[in-house]
C-alpha cells in the first residue's frame, strides 16, 4: 500500500458511532509499529458546488481510468480519518501523477502549509 491508492476502506461516520466500507484516498504509508495510516473520504454524491478542497474523480476521463471508481465521484480532502490498516478491505485503484499533484495542492492549501 502506497500513498495515492484507492482503496475500499472502513471510514468512521463524523456524526455518529460506527464504520462504514468507503472508497478513500491513501494519503500517506503506514505509520507506527501498529500501523495506521491516514485516508480521505471518496464519495459518489457530488455535492452541488464543489469546495476547495474537493476533486472531482471522474472515471470516464482518461486520466481518472487508473482509480477503477464506477462513477464520478468527490474526493473530499476536508474529510480525512487516521485508520488501521487492517481497516482496507480490498485495492480499487490509483491516481496518476497529474491527480496526485493535485491533491498535493490542494492539500497544501487547505491545511495553509
Amino acid at each position: 500500500m502506497r500513498p495515492g491508492e484507492i482503496y475500499l476502506a472502513k471510514f468512521p461516520f463524523g456524526d455518529a458511532p460506527g464504520m462504514k466500507i468507503r472508497p478513500v484516498l491513501l494519503l500517506t504509508d503506514p505509520v507506527g509499529v501498529i500501523p495506521e495510516i491516514l485516508v480521505a473520504y471518496i464519495s459518489s454524491v457530488i455535492p452541488t458546488r464543489l469546495l476547495p478542497s474537493d476533486l472531482l474523480l471522474d472515471p470516464s476521463i482518461p486520466e481518472f481510468r487508473s482509480t477503477n471508481l464506477k462513477a464520478p465521484s468527490a474526493l473530499r480532502l476536508h474529510k480525512l480519518a487516521t485508520i488501521h490498516c487492517s481497516s482496507l478491505a480490498r485495492y480499487l485503484g490509483v491516481v496518476d501523477n497529474r491527480a496526485w499533484s493535485a491533491v498535493a495542492s490542494k492539500l497544501k492549501d487547505l491545511l495553509r502549509l
